[in-house]
Order: C-alpha cells, then structure tokens, then sequence
C-alpha cells in the first residue's frame, strides 16, 4: 500500500509517518520502481502500536524502548511493566502540577471583579 492508505489504515497522518521514518521509530518504505514508498500490514500495526502509545502520553523515546520490546519475543514483561510504571508516575506528578496551576487560576479568577475598573488582582498577582 502506499502511504496514503497506510495513514488511512493505521490512523497516522502521512506526515507523521515521513516523521517517524526520519527519526528511524519505524523502517522505511520500500520504493517502487516508481520511486512510491509501499508498507505492509506490519506497518500498519506498528503504527497503530506507536499511536496507541502517543494517545496514553508515552514519549518518542518510550515507545521506541516500548516498540523494542515488544518485538524481543525473549523479553520479560517486568521490563514493560516498568516502563508504564515510570509514565505512571510522570503523569501523576504532571497532573498535580496541572491541579495546583488550575487551584491557582481558579483563585486569580474569583479574587477578580470583572468589571470596568481597571484594577485587576490577576495581573497584580501575576506582577508580584
């Protein structure tokens, strides 16, 4: 298939597909006689691998160290699950800073009048 079908089939736009090649996340496409790049079903399903790992928050260096093993059929999956574990714990320390910034913001929000004075505590307490 070209690369055209391959994003349709695996939900990768065609320019992050040309991304990933060039960063060597996946292997490039064979070329054509014509000079076209042609996948595989295989492309199709590490793509869909690679999107599934982007849509959970894994950087490009996890999934390349995710795509690793799960090609490593000899692999122990106390590897992989360390790896979610470590995400894990970078999402929740992601979504606490996230939650204190939102507090912060909700704090701003309420302590300011909204009205057409120009006296704002937003920007005052931002100033600070």
């Amino acid at each position: 298939m070209n690369i055209g079908k391959l994003a349709q089939a695996s939900g990768v736009s065609a320019k992050m597909v040309r991304h990933y090649e060039s960063i060597g996340l996946i292997a490039n496409g064979v070329r054509s006689e014509s000079g076209y790049r042609i996948y595989g079903e295989r492309d199709v399903h590490v793509l869909r691998f690679i999107r599934r790992a982007r849509d959970l928050g894994f950087s490009l260096e996890q999934i390349r160290q995710l795509l690793s093993l799960w090609e490593d059929k000899q692999r122990v999956s106390a590897e992989v699950k360390a790896l979610a574990n470590q995400h894990l714990a970078e999402l929740d320390t992601r979504i606490t800073a996230l939650m204190e910034m939102r507090d912060t913001l909700a704090d701003l929000a309420q302590a300011c009048c909204g009205d057409n004075r120009p006296d704002c505590p937003i920007l005052n307490r931002l100033a600070e």
